[in-house]
């Protein structure tokens, strides 16, 4: 395993489900948690130990200094098309960011392969998001320094707090290259590594965890795929759900149509690029990530299988 700086070592420890009568954690109460406080785990690092990225710099594509087969989450809003590379996010989770003159939130979490971008206005005001250094089912929790609400990022809902309850926005992202997003999207704006912190972006803390099939703590997990599985995860309001692992597209010949919930939709997967498409309908939201957490967060869900 790489060296770990000690900001993220904290990561590798073992995690510690917190009691009833632990609350606040973190500097949070979670009495009045809208999931079970044992599901909820000290990651390691403190409240902002993993620093959020506020008024990042962005340079422009042709001067970025990232190679063609650097990993990017890429966000097009209000007809700009910007990029963040999973390099950075590796390290971040979190930028807080304006982009097409809207206020929004990139957000990854390495642990589940999760990239989600939202709206950050919440009732008319931007809100300012941090990380807690919580999980919850091995994904992120993160917090707005506004209200200081935890927020989970695959259920896009706050569980603790005055704003628990309360959704946030999924804005339509894509995991890609960064080569095959700027030939996309030639004028785009890419996230600059001069993010004010000393990081070595070109690795990730987590070493080999996304390429393996180990998880960082014991879950239940759906043994029908292996547990970091490429999936797409299709949901709407109504609470249906359906997944898309890798493997079962590129069995159906890379590409699959069909009809989710009386809406006609295409997913389609690229092996050799190991990059995900998906045409749907605006209002079916698109969560791409690892089949475990899927899974863990939809158990309900149907699942596409080649025939």
């Amino acid at each position: 395993m790489l060296r770990v700086p000690p900001l993220v070592a904290a990561l590798w420890l073992p995690v510690q489900a917190i009691g009833a009568g632990d609350a606040p954690h973190n500097g949070f109460d979670l009495r009045d948690s809208s999931v079970p406080i044992a599901e909820i785990l000290a990651g390691g690092p403190a409240r902002g130990g993993i620093p959020a990225l506020l008024d990042p710099k962005v340079v422009a594509a042709a001067d970025s200094p990232w190679g063609d087969d650097q990993m990017v989450i890429g966000v097009v809003r209000g007809g700009a098309a910007r990029a963040y590379p999973i390099g950075i996010l590796n390290w971040h989770e979190l930028v807080n960011d304006e982009l097409g003159a809207s206020p929004i939130l990139v957000s990854y979490c390495p642990l589940c392969g999760t990239g989600m971008v939202f709206e950050r206005e919440i009732a008319g005001a931007p809100r300012t998001f941090g990380v807690s250094g919580l999980l919850y089912r091995s994904d992120v929790l993160f917090y707005d320094g506004e209200t200081e609400s935890l927020w989970s990022q695959i259920e896009s809902k706050a569980i603790t707090g005055p704003e628990r309850g309360k959704r946030l926005k999924l804005i339509r992202s894509a995991q890609l290259s960064w080569g095959e997003w700027r030939r996309r999207h030639p004028d785009s704006s890419v996230l600059s590594d001069q993010t004010g912190y000393e990081r070595d972006y070109l690795r990730s803390p987590y070493g080999d965890y996304a390429r393996s099939d180990r998880l960082m703590f014991q879950m239940r997990v759906d043994p029908r795929y292996m547990s970091k599985m490429p999936t797409i995860g299709l949901r709407t309001a109504s609470g249906a759900a359906r997944a898309y692992p890798a493997v079962e597209v590129l069995r159906a010949g890379g590409s699959v149509e069909e009809s989710f919930e009386g809406r006609k939709i295409r997913v389609a997967y690229d092996e050799p690029g190991q990059v995900f498409s998906v045409e749907a309908p605006a209002d079916i939201e698109v969560v791409e990530g690892f089949w475990f957490a899927w899974m863990v967060f939809h158990p309900n869900s149907s699942v596409f299988v080649s025939h």
